[in-house]
């Protein structure tokens, strides 16, 4: 009966050691993920939008090119899904975070849960 009980009670602290660490691993896997919106315009008309699953830390290049065929070099894009700048007309492509203006390239802006990118193709006038 003691050989019983001591092996229920090793039973017992054994699982209840594991059982933590088993639930922190899957919390852990929980929040490596992310969700960013994507929404891509030509002028001021929605042409797309996107719901993207990415990577915690991904960047904004990762995700576009996730959801449509990308043209870009350098983190700089020059045509989404067929929609391409015009450099003679000064019609290029831009993007914004969270309705903000990004001052690096695409490829170094990373993305934070709940993000809404919007990628405009329109005329610059500067």
């Amino acid at each position: 009966m003691k050989k019983i009980t001591a092996f229920l009670l090793s039973l017992l602290m054994l699982l209840g050691v594991f059982a933590p660490a088993t639930a922190t691993t899957v919390q852990a896997k929980s929040t490596k993920n992310i969700k960013v919106t994507y929404i891509l315009k030509k002028n001021k008309k929605q042409i797309a939008k996107k719901n993207i699953k990415l990577k915690k830390n991904s960047t904004v290049t990762k995700g576009l090119k996730k959801g449509w065929k990308v043209t870009e070099k350098g983190g700089f894009i020059s045509a989404i899904d067929g929609h391409k700048q015009n450099n003679k007309k000064k019609v290029y492509w831009t993007f914004t975070v969270n309705g903000k203006q990004v001052n690096v390239s695409a490829d170094k802006k990373k993305l934070h849960n709940k993000d809404k990118v919007v990628f405009r193709l329109s005329k610059y006038n500067g």
